[in-house]
This record gives C-alpha cells, sequence and structure tokens, in this order.
C-alpha cells in the first residue's frame, strides 16, 4: 500500500554487499554482489578483502536495486543500515554509506542489530511475526537461540555457541573433505547421496541442560576420522561423511530449539542465517515441529543468506512502531549485542 514507509537497506556485515528496497512488508528489490569468489583461494573471509570488495561494489548495486524497484532514491522514506555485529571494516563500508546517503537526502536513518534483521526479514515470505517466537539464527557467524517478544524493542538470548557456529564447522569439514569454499552449499550437496546413518558423530553439549551450542568437538572428529581413514589406506565416502556430520549438527540445532520452545511455552519457532538454507535442517526442523504441535516458518533460502531486504524489513517495521531513528554519528561496532535491536 501506498501509505507504508518505503525503506533502503544495506548490509555489509560479511562478504555479501547487499541493497534491498521494501514498502511496509512487499519486497520490491533485493540485489546482491558477492566476494566469496575473492576469498575462496585462501579457505575463508579475509576482512581487508571484504572490506575493498564493498567499496567497489556499494553503488552499483545500489544502483540496479533502485532500477529493480523502479524509484529513485529520493522516493524513499528511510534508510536502513547493519551497524552490527560483523567484521569492522566491512560495517564501516555499509555505515559510511548509509550516512552519506541520509544526509543528502534528508531522510531518517536506522542502524540495526544484523540477528534481529534475520528474524524481521520472515515477514516478507509469512507476514507479521507471532508474537512471542523462539528464533533459531544459525550462520558462519553466530548460532543463537532468542526469545522475540517484540522483533522492534524485545530480543532476548537464550543460548549460542560457545566456540565455532554451525557455518564455521560446515566450512571446516568441507575443507578436510576436500569441497570448496563456502562449505555449506557443497557439504548439503554431496550428503543428499550419502548415508546420514554411516557414522555416528559426537552431539556437542546435546544433554547438558543449556540452549547452548559447541561445534568444535563435532569438527574435530571429523577430521580425525578422515586423517585416521587416510592413515590406514582406505576410501574416505565423501558423501557418506558429508550426510553423518550435516546430521549431527542438524540435530542438536533442532533438537535444542524445540526444547527452547517448550521451556518459554512459544509454539512458533522461526529460523534463519545462511545455514537455515540446509535441506537436512529444514526438513528435520519441520519434521520435529510437527510433532510438537509448534509452527516452523523458514524464509526462502534467498532470505536466509546476508542480504539488504533483511535490513529494510526490520527497518520498515521499527518505522511502523514509531521508534526513533539512529543519530548520524552511530558506530559501527563489530559486537553489538543481541539485545540493542536500534543503535
Amino acid at each position: 500500500m501506498a501509505d507504508e514507509p518505503l525503506v533502503l537497506g544495506i548490509e555489509t556485515s560479511c562478504d555479501e554487499t547487499g541493497v534491498g528496497i521494501v514498502r511496509g512488508t512487499t519486497l520490491l528489490a533485493n540485489e546482491i554482489a558477492s566476494s566469496v569468489d575473492e576469498h575462496a583461494r585462501f579457505g575463508g573471509v579475509v576482512p581487508e578483502v571484504a572490506s575493498r570488495a564493498h567499496l567497489e561494489a556499494m553503488v552499483p548495486t545500489m544502483r540496479r536495486a533502485l532500477e529493480k524497484a523502479g524509484i529513485s532514491l529520493s522516493d524513499v522514506d528511510a534508510l536502513a543500515v547493519t551497524a552490527g555485529p560483523g567484521l569492522a571494516g566491512a560495517l564501516l563500508v555499509g555505515v559510511a554509506a548509509a550516512k552519506a546517503y541520509a544526509l543528502a537526502l534528508d531522510k531518517p536513518l536506522y542502524g540495526v542489530n544484523h540477528l534481529s534483521a534475520h528474524v524481521a526479514v520472515d515477514v516478507l515470505e509469512h507476514g507479521a511475526l507471532p508474537q512471542p517466537c523462539v528464533a533459531l539464527l544459525v550462520s558462519g557467524g553466530h548460532s543463537s537461540l532468542l526469545l522475540v517478544p517484540d522483533v522492534t524493542n524485545d530480543v532476548k538470548p537464550l543460548g549460542s555457541t560457545v566456540d565455532d557456529a554451525a557455518g564455521e564447522a560446515f566450512d571446516k569439514v568441507a575443507r578436510v573433505l576436500g569441497l570448496p569454499f563456502p562449505g555449506g552449499p557443497h557439504i548439503d550437496r554431496v550428503a543428499r547421496e550419502g548415508d546420514a546413518a554411516f557414522a555416528t558423530f559426537p552431539r556437542g553439549k546435546a544433554d547438558d541442560g543449556t540452549l547452548d551450542f559447541s561445534f568444535s568437538g563435532l569438527k574435530t572428529a571429523v577430521a580425525r576420522w578422515i586423517e585416521a581413514r587416510e592413515r590406514a589406506g582406505e576410501p574416505v565416502p565423501v558423501a557418506d561423511v558429508a550426510a553423518s556430520f550435516q546430521e549431527a549438527v542438524a540435530d542438536v540445532l533442532t533438537a535444542k530449539a524445540i526444547t527452547a520452545c517448550r521451556e518459554h511455552g512459544v509454539d512458533n519457532l522461526l529460523i534463519g542465517g545462511g545455514v537455515a538454507a540446509n535441506s537436512r535442517l529444514r526438513v528435520l526442523a519441520q519434521e520435529r515441529c510437527d510433532k510438537a504441535g509448534i509452527t516452523l516458518r523458514v524464509p526462502r533460502p534467498g532470505l536466509c543468506t546476508d542480504n539488504g531486504a533483511m535490513v529494510a524489513a526490520l527497518g520498515a517495521q521499527l518505522v511502523d512502531a514509531g521508534r526513533r531513528p539512529s543519530a548520524l554519528d552511530l558506530p559501527a561496532d563489530s559486537s553489538l549485542p543481541i539485545t540493542e535491536v536500534l543503535v
């Protein structure tokens, strides 16, 4: 509707330059420039490379988004930008660009939390968020369980990773299996031809009574299993190992998410972040939610990975909620706490 806020969002927390445009809860454009190919030869994201890539991609990505949405910059009602958490240098590029656009256009600017934006993006797929809901956010940098009474101002941490995030474990296991970076999509692909029951890998912190996660031990166990096979001169069944590893990750993530819903009396679970695109995680989460009587919401894969649409979606909800915009001297905070939705 024309009276809904038209918001432009900028995302530069890691290796994707994203510009998204939404009107209320309607997605108009979601343009992304990824620098993943530039990081692949290093086997992981290099912060300085990511920052330089954002500098080069910002204006072209902005132009594509505006063209896709069929609007001009002067048409937007507000801008939103990821202020944290993320890579410091990468965040600075997006925040600086957003400040420049907001100042030049005399438009309000909302510096938002990257993790809250991963929750908010689901409104573009499934409509208004249930209040409250539990959110499971899984990506290369984060594995978190959150209680979300109101995504615009009330997000409570329930649990998080104590070491490697799930996405990091995918990347590291993919490397020892000889698969390309980033590891998640490649493990997902080859695991479809494998046997998830081939090997039983450890489920870190599965029964420790907390809602925290640990994937470092799992990653090490897989690496040692592969090393033992290689020392014995035996072939490594890549598809079977990938499927068994993926099953261990999905098992722990979904089990703890269901536990979080039960402990807090919540019957709506939302999964977001890059690892939410994993096919086995989505299937197992649906099976367990159906059994527990919990409604599952997962955005389509293109909205799970880092993107500007999620930032714009949160910005639009902040505008609708009447939240005061950020000051133009807002900082880029690489360790921004999840409890701070708006800077």
